[in-house]
């Protein structure tokens, strides 16, 4: 049984006087997984609102009268299109502000899921109709104690990872042994099954050009070789089973002390990793609401001020939660101007990066966590350096 409790506290923590849940032939994911319903193959709308005080309704087709048998309140059947048009009006009277899966101008398309037509449906009804953007944050992206704990416990394996693959490329290379990005690649799926942990798609190895694509996915067709001189980036996440991803992301490079160039492209990244942990830091400790282009916008000018801001061409962060992407609020003011408030309790990544195509290309990934409002980095140590993967010592940060 879904937490209507937990709904309405939401929509009178955002002072909306309902959430006007819809789906036809799954549109909208989100409203599934927030009113805790099982996949189903249904063929007919079907609407469900919550109001912030009272209680909920549903309106579902004579075609499929219990598609939302689970949820509690009354259950409203309409057959033809009048009577679905009625249907609505009683469903919607008496609320002047009603959110749905609907962001303006579509700038958080993770939350645009209803159709324009339908918007202007329930309009016509009456109310206003809102974004349920934060909403969706409030009960997607908010973690419970035991998912803070599942998460540090993956970071902590994704950074073992992370030495690990180093010294097996060390080993490899000092040993002789040929080895491409798809063998390390292999070789960190198998500490991900090893450790316990599972991940939505293999994590990325990226050498030398290869790494100024940002999501580039190694393949045996065009993978390079792991050898002497090599720049290599390792982009990995993982969860427990039930849990919540850890994110991370680090460079080395495979010799005994790292050339100039790489190394000043990394410690601009870094600096704007800094940064825009620093701005997170200063706006939660003056207690005003922070949001996430506001901290796009820190890295960035780093970047920019650097000469490099042509090569910065993604958002800085993403939410993170039972999805490696999850669905709170993005650290974007660049790709979609994310607007949505930081939450005490939710996740996100920092992870600027310089790409400079046909050399190579730098990312510095680290998690967030506003544990109440006060911003704690997890996977711990961060990368401050290039790793020099044939230093005498095992690692150079």
């Amino acid at each position: 049984m879904t937490s209507i409790a937990s709904i309405q506290a939401a929509l009178q923590a955002d002072g909306v006087d309902a959430w006007l849940f819809y789906d036809f032939r799954g549109n909208d994911p989100l409203a599934y997984r927030i009113l805790r319903l099982p996949p189903r193959e249904l063929t007919r709308r079907w609407f469900y609102l919550v109001p912030a005080h009272g209680v909920p309704r549903a309106l579902v087709s004579a075609v499929e009268p219990d598609a939302l048998a689970e949820l509690p309140g009354e259950h409203l059947i309409y057959r033809a299109w009048p009577e679905l048009r009625a249907g609505l009006d009683t469903l919607l009277a008496g609320h002047c502000r009603v959110a749905m899966q609907y962001s303006p101008h579509n700038a958080i398309p993770y939350v645009s899921r209803v159709d324009a037509g339908t918007i202007e449906l329930v309009r016509s009804c009456g109310p206003e109709v809102v974004s349920s953007a934060d909403l969706v944050q409030r009960c997607e992206a908010v973690w419970s104690p035991a998912d803070y704990a599942s998460h540090c416990r993956a970071a902590d394996v994704l950074r073992t990872t992370v030495d690990e693959t180093f010294a097996f490329v060390r080993h490899a290379v000092r040993t002789a042994k040929p080895i491409t990005e798809m063998d390390v690649q292999a070789f960190m799926l198998d500490r991900f099954r090893r450790s316990g942990v599972e991940t939505s798609k293999p994590p990325i190895v990226a050498v030398d050009a290869h790494s100024a694509n940002p999501h580039y996915g190694p393949e045996a067709a065009t993978a390079l070789p792991v050898r002497r001189d090599s720049f290599v980036l390792l982009d990995l996440w993982a969860k427990e089973p039930n849990g919540v991803y850890a994110d991370i992301t680090w460079t080395g490079y495979v010799g005994e002390t790292v050339p100039n160039d790489y190394g000043e492209i990394f410690a601009i990244v870094r600096d704007a990793r800094e940064a825009a942990i620093a701005c997170v830091r200063d706006g939660l400790s003056r207690g005003r609401d922070l949001h996430g282009s506001e901290v796009d916008a820190a890295a960035r000018a780093v970047i920019r001020d650097a000469g490099y801001g042509d090569y910065f061409v993604h958002r800085t962060g993403h939410s993170i939660g039972s999805q490696v992407h999850g669905n709170g609020a993005n650290i974007d003011g660049f790709e979609n101007p994310d607007h949505r408030r930081l939450l005490p309790r939710t996740c996100f990544s920092i992870e600027p990066g310089i790409y400079l195509p046909g050399r190579f290309g730098v990312r510095s990934e680290v998690d967030v966590y506003l544990n109440d409002a006060i911003p704690e980095v997890t996977g711990l140590p961060a990368q401050n350096a290039v790793v020099a993967i044939l230093a005498p010592t095992e690692e150079a940060r």
